[in-house]
């Protein structure tokens, strides 16, 4: 009998904890920005159920994903810890990062019933059942033992994904737009063409089909009796999917909507009233800490964020938060590596590759007639400079006025009128990497086979030696004459990722840097082919000598899959983009498989293999 009475004892009083707990639900659309709703200012993009969720909640007007692309924006969130220390921020992975736990699996070790439908498309692995209760395409909250017992949800809404605008010429003839092909106001970065207004009104519907499927799971929510009961996120994993938005640190990849409708019953834990608006900044680091402050869990030390709802947060606080982190790595198989830094309406972009242009070649982005229109048009040589800028190299940092210039089109950093500004912005960003230990700066090679056991404590054990690379990096950002010196004694005394890096600058500094050549073919015969790959690299860009012979014979040396990648992404750089001639019969990588299949295949169409 004491042990019935203590059961229900146990029962009632799991009841009464279960009963103080909010349920949090994720509704997450796939591949857009702000730039697509409605609500957000655009002339289209109406989405009536997320607008009701506004007028009863709180709407963001700078949310960021702090990586631009699926994997990486998703493996940020679901862990709150910032990719490039997490050893997570390649999309899609060549290998998994250890050691990180989302934060979900303590949702679920407090008593939460987590499901997820169903993505989850993590850079870093997770034990079987660890993260989730359920995670499928019929994952429910309804499958909990109990009514009482709290939830967390996340569904993800693919009608809206990149794989939408793969549409043929011949749909674009024959199937009509919604929204009116003739109104829509094309970005001053993209050609105002045809394809591109059919493109962009097309993505427009999309939106719709979205808040209509959404719609529906709001309606469950509110005849299970739970809506008021449960914090509803609605938001973008990352920004838009139209040419320069997904994959791109562009505002257009990384600003996202983010809209929270705030329940009746836990209207206490929220310092808003609900229909406004606030200004504050956050971003994918601060949405774990967030549900787990609402939860009433205290957030693990390891996380790289910080609650912006419920208990000790106030209004006046988030509205004072106005910088935001943005980084982006390899995306498939075209590698780039450049990290932002948002403060009010300034934005500072680093482009450590920005000798590479943004639209080098992506085989699965150039599916888009819109993608390949452009490229076509600016080859033909009738673009204008803010519209050819895609395809051209980029500067190793720029600056932004988002106030004036919001598509990002205008470059401030040589205006003597805002040096103050990148000055202060650079060394914010600066500070930012070696506080992090911005694992980005080995290459990826490196970090598949040293790292990724544990990211975190690698990170910590090498800071004083990132926090040189990161310096060293920063030699591109200066007058050639002023980065000689230390250029020269990297080049020839330094480690083997100080040479590595030293390369690299001198990519930048192209035929600026002839004093380096000599330095240069020695490093073309490093063991190091990592170093050796950056070397030729260089002198290609500063001595313009055909590196295509030299880097198909790196790339067949290797047995390491990201180092035939890398490789491959500097041979697709300059038979595109420099005119070098490629004998694509002469590749004979060992290992012919994974994201750099999609380089072999590309180069394989002259050959119409």
């Amino acid at each position: 009998m004491k042990h019935v009475l203590s059961l229900l004892l146990s029962f009632f009083l799991t009841g009464l904890i279960w009963a103080k707990k909010p349920n949090v639900v994720f509704l997450v659309s796939e591949d857009n920005s702000v730039h697509y709703l409605k609500h957000y200012g655009a002339k289209f993009g109406s989405m009536p159920h997320v607008e009701k969720m506004a007028e009863e909640g709180l709407t963001f007007n700078h949310a960021f994903s702090n990586g631009p692309v699926c994997s990486v924006a998703r493996s940020t969130l679901a862990t709150g810890i910032l990719a490039p220390r997490g050893g997570f921020q390649y999309h899609r992975k060549s290998a998994l990062a250890n050691g990180i736990q989302p934060w979900s699996a303590i949702l679920k070790q407090a008593g939460y019933y987590c499901a997820n439908n169903r993505k989850t498309d993590y850079n870093f692995s997770t034990g079987k059942g660890e993260a989730w209760n359920e995670s499928s395409s019929k994952a429910t909250w309804r499958k909990r033992s109990s009514p009482e017992q709290p939830f967390f949800y996340m569904q993800s809404f693919a009608v809206c994904h990149e794989s939408s605008l793969h549409f043929s010429e011949k749909t674009m003839r024959g199937e009509k737009t919604k929204t009116p092909v003739d109104q829509v106001a094309v970005h001053p970065y993209h050609p105002d063409t045809p394809t591109f207004r059919y493109t962009l009104a097309r993505y427009f519907d999309r939106m719709r089909l979205v808040d209509e499927q959404m719609g529906e799971l709001l309606n469950k929510l509110k005849a299970d009796g739970l809506i008021e009961d449960t914090f509803v996120f609605y938001f973008g994993d990352h920004g838009g999917v139209l040419p320069r938005g997904k994959g791109y640190a562009y505002e257009s990849g990384l600003h996202v909507p983010l809209v929270v409708r705030i329940p009746e019953n836990f209207r206490k834990l929220v310092d808003h009233k609900r229909g406004t608006r606030t200004d504050g900044f956050v971003s994918f680091i601060d949405f774990g800490p967030t549900v787990l402050n609402l939860a009433g869990l205290p957030v693990p030390r390891q996380m790289d964020g910080s609650a912006f709802l419920g208990k000790g947060t106030t209004a006046n606080e988030l509205a004072s938060r106005d910088e935001a982190f943005g980084y982006a790595d390899r995306f498939d198989e075209k590698y780039d590596l450049v990290r932002t830094l948002r403060k009010g309406k300034w934005k500072y972009v680093r482009n450590y590759h920005g000798f590479y242009p943004d639209g080098l070649q992506n085989n699965y982005r150039y599916r888009m007639l819109a993608f390949q229109e452009w490229r076509n048009l600016f080859h033909k040589g009738v673009l204008n400079e803010a519209q050819s800028q895609f395809f051209k190299a980029r500067p190793p940092e720029q600056l932004f006025d988002l106030s004036t210039d919001p598509h990002e089109v205008k470059d401030l950093s040589t205006s003597p009128d805002h040096q103050s500004v990148l000055i202060e912005l650079r060394g914010r960003l600066r500070n930012k990497l070696k506080e992090i230990n911005d694992l980005s700066f080995y290459p990826e090679s490196h970090l598949v086979e040293e790292i990724l056991a544990d990211p975190i404590a690698y990170g910590k054990k090498h800071s004083k030696e990132i926090a040189q690379l990161v310096d060293l990096a920063d030699l591109a950002i200066l007058p050639y004459r002023d980065a000689e010196r230390s250029l020269q004694r990297a080049l020839e005394k330094g480690s083997a990722w100080e040479k590595y890096w030293a390369c690299v600058v001198c990519s930048h500094f192209g035929e600026k840097a002839k004093s380096a050549v000599s330095a240069l073919q020695v490093l073309a015969q490093d063991r190091n082919l990592m170093v050796r790959m950056r070397a030729v690299e260089a002198l290609a860009l500063v001595n313009g000598q055909d590196p295509l012979p030299q880097l198909v014979r790196i790339a067949n040396q290797s047995s390491s899959a990201v180092e035939v990648l890398l490789t491959l992404n500097a041979v697709a750089f300059f038979r595109d983009h420099h005119g070098f001639a490629l004998d694509v019969k002469s590749l004979k990588v060992k290992a012919p498989q994974g994201q750099y299949l999609r380089r072999t295949e590309y180069f394989a169409e002259d050959l119409n293999l």
